[in-house]
């Protein structure tokens, strides 16, 4: 008797442990981009955190992961309820979750946003083709603006990771940026705006670091939400993003709010899996 119980109760906690996630949950776990240090992000997002709690009559609990990998691992195993997910990282946790995206920064009226590819001075790096036989940082590898859209800058322009040049991940986009500054690497990928923050921000400066090329116009880092929410609760995440106006808020962002966006925006990411030779299907 005593190792049927044990067995029904290991039974359970099994049954529990994969349960399908709250559709209405008291409190709404908020996933941000880990591309700064955590505790700046969430310092930064405390506005967002008293706006949707006032409209959503929710607690939030705002989530920093340690990677893009474990951002999407969490939304594929329910820990998540809404998310800010970079371009790619989104394409790849569709792949593996049930999730919408529903909003995208809208800054100087336009949703879409340019990667920068930058070059450390005193390297002698002018060019996009000076890049070749020298050290390339990218940040996450699941990053849109600090990977894959650099990257396809420079394949376009016949230059190849491995073969051209040596690629290097370190993390985020200030460290991409801090990276080339001071000579550790010759040249780098980041997020235009996150770039030019840091320049403003003194940060970076331009007497060390020059660009090299801005990318073409991608959409903007969408947010997303779990599609077995309430369809009630959804509307209101919806309305509540959409209808932001705040600047004290928005100011994390940088944006002057948020406009609809949909999946079918984000076919041009897909697209660049076959320019890279990339199979974004197993990629990560």
């Amino acid at each position: 008797m005593k190792k049927l119980l044990t067995f029904i109760a290991a039974l359970t906690f099994a049954v529990s442990a994969h349960a399908a996630p709250d559709p209405d949950p008291e409190t709404l776990k908020v996933a941000l981009l880990p591309d700064e240090n955590a505790s700046t992000v969430i310092k930064n997002n405390q506005g967002l955190k008293d706006y949707l709690e006032s409209q959503l009559g929710k607690k939030i609990e705002l989530i920093v992961t340690t990677d893009y990998s474990s951002m999407i691992e969490a939304m594929r195993h329910g820990r998540l309820d809404l998310a800010y997910f970079g371009p790619l990282s989104y394409v790849l946790a569709r792949q593996k979750s049930e999730i919408e995206p529903f909003a995208a920064l809208k800054v100087k009226g336009s949703t879409t946003y340019q990667s920068v590819v930058i070059g450390n001075i005193s390297s002698g790096v002018k060019t996009i083709g000076d890049i070749k036989g020298k050290n390339m940082a990218y940040g996450d590898k699941v990053s849109t603006s600090s990977h894959l859209i650099p990257k396809s800058v420079l394949a376009e322009k016949g230059l190849n990771s491995g073969s051209d040049y040596k690629e290097h991940f370190v993390g985020s986009h200030d460290a991409v940026a801090l990276a080339v500054q001071n000579g550790h690497a010759q040249a780098g990928g980041l997020s235009r705006p996150i770039f030019e923050s840091l320049v403003e921000r003194k940060m970076v400066s331009l007497d060390k670091v020059r660009v090299l090329a801005y990318s073409k116009p991608f959409p903007q880092y969408p947010w997303v939400l779990r599609s077995n929410l309430k369809p009630e609760l959804k509307d209101k995440i919806r309305s509540a993003f959409l209808n932001l106006k705040d600047p004290a808020v928005l100011k994390a962002f940088k944006a002057e709010g948020f406009d609809v966006i949909t999946d079918k925006h984000y076919d041009v990411v897909r697209n660049l899996g076959p320019l890279l030779k990339i199979d974004l299907a197993k990629f990560q």
